[in-house]
């Protein structure tokens, strides 16, 4: 087991105080939406400094007029004179693009929700941690893309990393069971997705339509594809390496169609302690915001009795490559996950896009991830200029060979 160099608190739990200044950065997201409810609900517990959207000034100016924020960014610049518009008389400071991003992180806000999806959300979120924030983390690339680089930052300014994702904010929950080192290993569950039970040519011939279908949870649609291919628990496990200090062996999958079980923590004297809940993305948020201690939550209630089944399994990388995939590029290390990342987002675009068939997203990112390493792309980025460097060259390389793979599909 490695040393814990990571800045996830379990023992510092220091009394909340009354009222919490908050930032949201991608408030008109899924997570962002959810974080907002709970918000909305706790109007006197919770301070909003700034909030941000990427193109959708309208629904911007009028969130920040709602939640009383002294400062509103949209990430297109093109966007600002409509910001500007919908936030007039208000008395609220209006700005853009990726300046703008990195000074709302940057202004002063105990709690920093970093929910911008995408490489976007790398800059202002590493601006969170580097003042020594409290940030609330749903961005996948910040851990994804430079996992080593970011948390060697946030230990170094004495930033705190909350873990939003379903499954990393139950193993954090769990591990506040026992001690870090007593840590045997760590459980991500996943639902299966839509095609659990399909067979392979089924598979083979599913539609974005019937991709789009989850079982369980509302999202995005590229976390949804990520979901039927299980791109989304090899990317999640990746995060849990650099989140919990872990070597890639000490994280397992389990599939676990009724999405109950979020995580399980297995200590060194054989318990396993899990986290259950509601399908419901409200309550690791609010886990998030309230922590170290607990809001009122309006997720539905858990009812073990009504729900009388929880089953589990071993994922089937067969069927679903992209796991496999996820997990030999957490081993080479580098900057391969970097380019599994970019490879993935190129090829679920395109998926959606019609002009790639659901096998080809796995086959796409193979071929990036081989390509990329012969060409020397898979070096450890030691800077974000190096990693976003990786990743806008891994998307040209994965762009460059879609003929060649959607041809072979066909």
């Amino acid at each position: 087991m490695k040393p814990d160099t990571s800045r996830l608190a379990f023992d510092r739990l220091v009394p909340a105080p009354s009222e919490r200044t908050v930032t949201l950065l991608g408030a008109t997201g899924s997570i962002g939406k959810s974080t907002i409810d709970l918000l909305m609900r706790e109007r006197e517990r919770f301070r909003v400094e700034a909030v941000s959207a990427n193109t959708n000034a309208a629904a911007l100016g009028a969130l920040a007029r709602e939640l009383g924020a002294r400062f509103a960014v949209v990430g297109d610049p093109a966007c600002y004179r409509d910001l500007k518009s919908a936030l007039s008389g208000s008395g609220i400071t209006a700005a853009a693009g990726e300046s703008g991003l990195i000074e709302a992180a940057e202004r002063p806000a105990e709690w920093v929700i970093g929910a911008i999806t995408g490489a976007a959300g790398l800059e202002p979120a590493l601006a969170a941690i580097e003042r020594g924030a409290t940030l609330a983390l749903a961005n996948k690339e910040c851990l994804v893309c430079a996992g080593g680089l970011f948390m060697r930052r946030a230990a170094a300014a004495g930033a705190t990393v909350l873990p939003v994702d379903s499954e990393h904010n139950a193993l954090f929950q769990a591990m506040s069971a026992g001690r870090r080192e007593d840590v045997r290993r760590v459980i991500l569950t996943a639902s299966g997705g839509p095609f659990r039970t399909w067979t392979a040519a089924a598979i083979a011939a599913a539609s974005p339509e019937q991709a789009l279908k989850h079982p369980n949870w509302s999202m995005g649609p590229k976390v949804t594809i990520d979901s039927a291919t299980l791109m989304n628990k090899g990317l999640e496990v990746i995060e849990a390496h650099h989140l919990f200090a872990l070597a890639p062996d000490e994280i397992d999958i389990l599939v676990h169609p009724q999405s109950i079980v979020h995580g399980l923590v297995e200590f060194r004297d054989g318990s396993l302690i899990a986290q259950l809940g509601s399908p419901d993305m409200r309550i690791p948020i609010a886990h998030c915001l309230a922590w170290p201690q607990r809001i009122n939550g309006p997720a539905p209630r858990l009812d073990l009795a009504k729900a009388a089944t929880l089953s589990f399994e071993a994922p089937d990388f067969e069927r679903f490559p992209a796991l496999g995939l996820a997990r030999r590029a957490l081993e080479a290390g580098g900057g391969a996950p970097t380019v599994l990342n970019a490879a993935n987002e190129v090829a679920v675009a395109e998926f959606l896009d019609r002009k790639l068939d659901f096998l080809g997203i796995a086959a796409l990112v193979e071929a990036t991830l081989e390509a990329a390493s012969q060409r020397g792309m898979t070096r450890e980025p030691q800077t974000v200029e190096e990693a976003l460097a990786v990743d806008h060259d891994s998307r040209l390389l994965a762009r460059g060979l879609l003929p060649e793979i959607a041809a072979k599909a066909s």
